[in-house]
């Protein structure tokens, strides 16, 4: 039988690997030479392990989990500045370093037995469950944070003794450590801290281990504390709380190599939501979505928070923060078929219920635009809804001195005010929010009107509060004609009538209102003309108030909008170009719908006009309809 012989990789001419070794009686036979890879030089084998984990929160994440597996109830980090240098301290009650036949603390076991962990044959002989550690190699991550390690532990003897390692040096030393009480558990202490993270803060630590050890703080029900202070602050790591709807009786994620667990929430869309996946309670990747063959919905549609946790995987040791894309990593990606599935289910009838949400509340904001717009424009000229009918039918008296309230009052004509306003029977119980608040705002109605030379025009001031409610109690009106000509009836009344001049031209019409110490004011703008077109003043009237909206899908098809009478409804083509482009943000689709409107609602109601008529009256009632929309 053939001698096994050392072999070694080199590389010559720039050629691929070769493979030599001494040549042996099983070559010159013909026969392959075998042997076994060995590490060349061990010191440069730690060192490239030691500087493989490139984050130094991780670092202190892996430390924190070492005393988890030593079954530490309480864990204290500290960071602070002592003579000088700044330092990082992670403290726990747990088990210690385990001890060598002595009694004494077994450093020496812990520095020669690199890549050797023992938690990994705890878990292959069935007793290290809840372990997490298995690759020996956890403590070397202090290089990425600072420059000296001490590991403090006591031993039986109830003496404390301590490990001292540097980064890039071979070498480590084990000496009593002289303190006045002797206490249990471990302690890390690197220090100096580098330069690069002395300003990482107790904050940053804490939201940090928050998410990265959820679920292993939880499951062990371990406190871990960070005192920062160089900020003089402390913080207990609570573990990270996921917003939205947790979803219940989700699809079972099952493959050959065991199960994984699923806790998923529903969430607003925001580019946080993320669904992490995790490893025995740990993260592992932040965001489900950047894995192969996991870049689509549901993980990447930011609609889902919460964590994929599969024990089963296989991690690159290096880092501890990816995995290896073995047949574990294959079974996960097809036992998640279902669960994603179902979620996109989930999604889609979320995304419904927030365009029809959207759609109601883009029909408020727009009919309360033009409400609020036809209060500042003549009722004559745009009588097209119920708003003016119920206005003149249910108009009360004027009132006669200021602050009084003459009858009728619980019959004021809502619909003036372009916002609903219940009408309140003289009998009936008024709710608290149905009383209005102080004095906070105060509008004319109309705010712009045309008259003809001579005529007469009754104006109104609306007081409201803050919420728009009408104000009714303990006013004093003041109208004045700030410029131009004609005159009033009355100045102190909440409605008032102006007498045009004989001779064309612009007023302006002020109100001031005042209420205990608080006074509002208003203008109206009034045109005086010699004579107005007749085709203006035959509106047509629509009984059944401000048309709704719907949309119909016609890509294609040059037409925006379409009125339809019997139901009065708009139609929208939701196909047309115009309309794709207006759904880039939200101000911008409203702003499209009001232009429809007014499109639509000119057109029905001045029918027959000239079209220079037509497209005057659109730029005024997109004028103020635009206006009344940004401001509410």
């Amino acid at each position: 039988m053939a001698k096994e012989e050392d072999v070694f990789v080199s590389r010559e001419s720039g050629a691929g690997p070769v493979v030599r070794g001494l040549k042996s009686n099983a070559s010159r036979q013909g026969k392959p030479d075998r042997g076994k890879l060995k590490i060349g030089d061990d010191w440069n084998a730690i060192r490239i392990i030691a500087l493989s984990q490139n984050n130094p929160l991780k670092a202190i994440a892996e430390f924190v989990e070492n005393s988890i597996d030593a079954h530490a109830k309480t864990v204290t980090i500290t960071r602070g500045r002592e003579h000088g240098e700044h330092y990082l301290s992670i403290k726990d009650d747990g088990d210690g370093v385990p001890r060598d036949e002595k009694g004494l603390p077994n450093f020496r076991y812990v520095a020669t037995h690199i890549c050797d962990s023992i938690k990994r044959r705890l878990k292959a002989e069935g007793v290290g469950n809840g372990l997490q550690g298995e690759f020996g190699i956890g403590l070397l991550s202090f290089w990425t944070v600072g420059d000296q390690l001490t590991m403090i532990s006591a031993g039986s003897d109830q003496r404390s003794y301590q490990m001292t390692m540097s980064k890039g040096d071979s070498g480590y030393t084990v000496s009593p450590r002289r303190v006045l009480f002797v206490e249990g558990g471990t302690e890390l202490r690197i220090s100096p801290l580098l330069e690069g993270i002395r300003m990482l803060s107790g904050e940053k630590i804490q939201w940090y281990l928050a998410s990265e050890l959820r679920d292993r703080i939880r499951s062990a029900k371990v406190r871990v504390i960070v005192i920062d202070k160089l900020a003089r602050k402390q913080y207990e790591v609570e573990p990270r709380a996921y917003e939205g709807r947790l979803l219940h009786q989700l699809p079972a994620v099952r493959t050959a190599f065991g199960d994984a667990y699923a806790e998923i929430y529903l969430a607003e869309p925001t580019e946080t939501c993320r669904v992490a996946l995790t490893r025995a309670g740990t993260r592992v990747i932040e965001d489900l979505a950047t894995l192969p063959g996991l870049e689509h919905a549901p993980w990447s549609s930011r609609y889902l928070q919460g964590l994929i946790d599969a024990p089963f995987l296989s991690l690159t040791p290096s880092t501890r923060t990816g995995i290896i894309h073995d047949e574990r990593y294959a079974a996960l990606c097809e036992a998640l078929r279902p669960l994603a599935t179902h979620l996109n289910g989930l999604i889609e009838a979320q995304q419904r219920a927030e365009e029809e949400q959207a759609s109601q509340q883009s029909l408020r904001a727009i009919q309360r635009a033009f409400r609020e717009a036809l209060l500042a424009l003549p009722p004559e000229e745009y009588d097209w809804f119920d708003i003016q009918a119920r206005a003149r039918s249910e108009i009360r008296p004027p009132r006669s001195s200021a602050g009084e309230a003459g009858p009728g009052t619980g019959k004021e004509e809502n619909s003036d005010l372009g916002v609903a306003e219940p009408c309140f029977n003289s009998g009936g119980q008024r709710q608290f929010f149905d009383y209005a608040g102080p004095l906070f705002s105060v509008v004319i109605s109309p705010a712009s009107s045309t008259i003809p030379v001579n005529e007469r025009r009754r104006f109104r001031a609306l007081p409201r509060d803050r919420a728009r409610r009408r104000v009714e109690e303990d006013l004093q009106f003041s109208w004045e004609i700030a410029a131009g000509d004609g005159s009033l009836a009355s100045t102190i009344d909440q409605e008032i009538e102006y007498l045009a001049p004989s001779t064309p031209g612009l007023a302006h019409l002020n109100v001031s209102v005042r209420q205990h110490e608080v006074t509002c004011t208003a203008e109206a703008l009034i045109t005086i003309t010699a004579s107005l077109e007749t085709s203006m003043n035959e509106a047509i009237l629509n009984a059944r108030g401000l048309p709704g909206y719907t949309f119909e899908r016609a890509a294609g098809e040059l037409w925006r909008s379409r009125f339809d009478v019997e139901r009065n409804l708009i139609i929208v083509n939701s196909g047309h170009r115009d309309f794709v482009f207006a759904t880039k943000n939200r101000a911008l689709q409203l702003r499209y719908l009001v232009r429809l409107y007014v499109k639509e609602l000119v057109l029905r109601n001045f029918a027959g006009v000239s079209p220079e008529q037509l497209l005057e009256r659109m730029v005024e009632l997109s004028l103020y309809a635009e206006e009344k929309l940004k401001s509410s």
